[in-house]
C-alpha cells in the first residue's frame, strides 16, 4: 500500500528475539497509520488487565504516513502502552529530528515486550533488531544517556542515513510513574508515564537508523502539495506568533483571561505572571526560535540563561506548561529558576506538569500541616529536592512517584489533589474554560489538553466558555480532527492550517486511499470506539469521566465556577454523539470499525 511500509517489528526483550510480519492491510485501510494501528495492535496484543509495568504490557513505537516525507508538521513519533500512572490506556509523543530516524527504520510500527534480565540498549534497522549491553548506563542522566548511545549503539551499515536515540533517565530505571522517553536532550514523550514502562522492560536507550522512505502514491503531487502549503503557511498569523514566542506567549494570554491555574488551583491568575511572561523571557535573555524537522513553525525556545545564579545554562524550552507548573502553581516568580527546575526534570526525565503539580500539591499540604516536607510556595530549593526525590524513590518521593492519586489516597488529600484518571491537568482552569473541564474528563489518558486543545475555540470566540449547549458537538469535531493527526502523525500547532479539506488532499496524495471528510471521521470514531473499548477492558467506569470535585465546589476568587450538572450535561452530550450508551460504552449505533 502507497505511504506504508508493510511491516510491523515486534521485539522480544525476554528471548532477545525480534520477529518482522506484514501490517495488516485492512488496519491501514481503517485506522490509517501512528495512533490508529497502534491502537488496534494493542487492544490485540495486550493481556486483559495486564499491569502496566509487567513484561506483557506492550510498549509501541510508531510513526504515521506522512513522517520521513515532503509533508511538513509530520517529523513526530508516538509511544503507545499502557499508562503505569493512570492504569488505562496512553499515548505520548515527540518530535525533533529524531522521528525521521524512527520512520527510517521501515517499519509501521515497532513493539517491545517481555523484559531483559539486565539494563539492554537496543538498535532498530531495516533488517531488525540488535540487542546491546547498557549496564555501564545504568544512572545516566538523559543528556549522559542520550550522548552514550549515539556513541555505543549506532551500528556501522551503509543504511544508516538517519540516525537518532530515544533514552531513559534514572527516573524511567526506578520506575517512577511519570518518568518519561527523551530524544536530543530536550525532545520528550513526556506524560503518563511511558519512561517507566520502558524502564520495567530494562532498556536504556533505543537507537534508530536506516535509509528506508515511504512510497507516497503521488510523489510529485505530494512535493507540489507541500510546496503550496509551506508558501501559504507562513503568512499565517497564528504560524508567526508561535515563530515569534513559542508557547511562552499563553502565559499572558491566559492571565488576561483568568484561566491560569495558580497557587495549586486556588487562583486563575498571579501577579507576578508578568515576570515569568514570554515577552519578559525573551528580553532578558538569549532566546531564538527552534524548529523540528519539516517545520516552519519554529515554536521550540533555544534558550541560554543571561543573568542569576543559573546563568549560562541552555536548554530548548521553557514551554507554556512547564511555566505555569512551577511559576503558577508552585508560584515561583522567577523565570531562570523555572528554566533550572525544567532542565532538572529533563535530565531526570520526568515529566515538567505531573512533577510541577506534585510539588504544589505537597506545597498545599505541608501548608494545611498534613505532610511534613522542606518546601513553601515560590521555593525553587524546595522543589528540585523534591524532584531529585520523586526522581530517585526516596523519601516522600516514593510514594509521589507512584503518582497523585496514590498519594492522595495515601494522605488522605483525596479532596485536596487535581486530577483525572490519575493524571494532572495542563494548564487551562476548566472554571474559566468550561470546555476543557469536558475535554480533561473525556480524554482516553487522563486530564489531557492535547487530545482536543480545546482551549483555541473557547479563546478565539468560536463558542462562549461558559456555554454548555452544543458544547460537546463542537469539541467533537476538534477531537476527531485531531485523532486523524495523531495517525499521521502531524505536530498539533498545525491544527489551524490542516482543516478537513487539506487532510483529504494530503492523505489523498500519500496513501491513495478514500480521504473524504466522511471517510476521515467514520475512521476517528472507529479509532475512539477501540480506545474506549481499551479502557473499558482495564476498568474504566463512569466515575473516572469526571472532574475532582473540588473544580466544581471551589469558585476561582473572579467568581468563574463550573457546576457539576454543567459537566454532567456536556457529558451526557458527549456520550450521546459518540454513540455510546449513558454509561459511555460503545454500542450497537457505533460506526464499524472495519470501514
Amino acid at each position: 500500500m502507497h505511504g506504508f511500509y508493510g511491516r510491523i517489528l515486534t521485539v522480544d526483550l525476554t528471548r532477545q528475539s525480534f520477529a518482522i510480519e506484514a501490517t495488516d492491510p485492512a488496519h491501514l485501510d481503517a485506522y490509517l497509520g501512528g495512533k490508529g494501528l497502534a491502537t488496534r495492535l494493542l487492544l490485540d496484543r495486550n493481556p486483559a488487565g495486564v499491569d502496566a509495568l509487567a513484561p506483557e504490557n506492550n510498549l509501541i513505537f510508531a510513526t504515521g504516513p506522512l513522517c520521513g516525507g515532503a509533508a511538513w508538521g509530520a517529523s513526530r513519533y508516538g509511544v503507545f502502552t499502557k499508562s503505569p500512572q493512570t492504569g488505562f490506556y496512553t499515548e505520548s509523543y515527540s518530535g525533533g529530528r529524531t522521528p525521521q530516524a524512527v520512520d527510517a527504520a521501515g517499519f509501521d510500527a515497532v513493539i517491545l515486550t517481555g523484559a531483559a534480565s539486565s539494563l539492554t540498549g537496543l538498535t532498530i534497522h531495516p533488517d531488525g533488531c540488535t540487542f546491546h549491553d547498557a549496564t555501564t548506563l545504568a544512572g545516566l542522566d538523559v543528556y549522559e544517556a542520550d550522548d552514550a548511545a549515539r556513541e555505543r549503539f549506532v551500528l556501522p551499515r551503509d543504511d544508516a542515513k538517519r540516525v537518532g536515540a530515544v533514552v531513559i533517565g534514572p527516573a524511567g530505571e526506578n520506575l517512577c510513574r511519570l518518568a518519561m522517553i527523551a530524544n536530543e536532550r530536550w525532545r520528550c514523550a513526556g506524560r503518563t508515564g511511558v519512561g517507566a514502562v520502558m524502564g520495567s522492560k530494562r532498556v536504556k536507550a533505543i537507537v534508530f537508523q536506516g535509509d528506508r522512505k515511504r512510497a507516497p502514491a503521488d510523489a510529485a503531487g505530494l512535493a507540489a502539495y507541500a510546496a503550496a502549503f509551506a508558501k501559504r503557511g507562513v503568512e499565517n498569523k497564528g504560524v508567526q506568533a508561535y515563530k515569534a514566542l513559542g508557547t511562552t506567549m499563553m502565559v499572558g494570554i491566559m492571565n488576561a483571561a483568568g484561566a491560569f491555574p495558580a497557587k495549586y488551583w486556588s487562583q486563575g491568575s498571579c501577579e507576578h505572571w508578568e515576570k515569568i511572561s514570554g515577552e519578559r523571557f525573551h528580553k532578558e535573555h538569549e532566546v531564538k526560535a527552534h524548529a523540528c524537522a519539516k517545520c516552519f513553525m519554529s515554536c521550540g525556545r533555544m534558550a541560554k540563561l543571561a543573568s542569576g545564579r543559573h546563568q549560562g545554562m541552555v536548554l530548548e524550552g521553557p514551554e507554556y506548561e512547564t511555566i505555569y507548573a512551577f511559576g503558577g502553581l508552585c508560584m515561583i516568580e522567577d523565570m531562570a529558576e523555572i528554566v533550572y527546575l525544567n532542565d532538572l526534570c529533563d535530565r531526570l526525565g520526568i515529566d515538567t506538569i505531573s512533577a510541577g503539580n506534585l510539588c504544589g500539591f505537597v506545597i498545599e499540604a505541608v501548608a494545611l500541616g498534613r505532610v511534613d516536607y522542606p518546601i513553601r510556595y515560590n521555593d525553587p530549593d524546595g522543589a528540585a529536592r523534591l524532584i531529585a526525590d520523586i526522581a530517585a524513590g526516596t523519601g516522600i518521593g516514593a510514594l509521589l512517584g507512584q503518582g497523585i492519586k496514590v498519594a492522595a489516597k495515601a494522605w488522605g488529600l483525596e479532596d485536596l489533589a487535581i486530577h483525572v484518571k490519575g493524571l494532572e491537568p495542563a494548564g487551562y482552569d476548566p472554571r474559566t474554560l468550561q470546555g476543557m473541564g469536558l475535554a480533561y474528563a473525556t480524554s482516553d489518558r487522563g486530564a489531557c489538553h492535547l487530545r482536543t486543545t480545546f482551549y483555541k475555540p473557547e479563546l478565539a470566540g468560536m463558542i462562549p466558555p461558559d456555554q454548555v449547549e452544543n458544547k460537546a458537538a463542537l469539541l467533537i469535531e476538534f477531537e476527531d480532527r485531531l485523532t486523524i493527526f495523531d495517525t499521521l502523525i502531524l505536530c498539533r500547532f498545525f491544527r489551524d492550517l490542516y482543516t478537513w479539506e487539506e487532510l483529504a488532499q494530503v492523505i489523498s496524495l500519500a496513501t491513495g486511499l478514500d480521504a473524504s471528510e466522511a471517510a476521515l471521521k467514520r475512521r476517528a470514531a472507529a479509532i475512539a470506539d477501540m480506545t474506549r473499548t481499551f479502557n473499558l477492558r482495564e476498568g474504566l467506569t463512569p466515575a473516572d469521566d469526571r472532574l475532582p470535585a473540588r473544580l466544581h465546589r471551589e469558585a476561582l476568587p473572579s467568581g468563574k465556577h463550573l457546576p457539576a450538572a454543567s459537566l454532567e450535561t456536556m457529558l451526557a452530550d458527549y456520550y450521546r454523539l459518540r454513540c455510546w450508551s449513558p454509561e459511555g460504552v460503545p454500542g450497537p449505533g457505533a460506526p464499524d470499525p472495519v470501514l
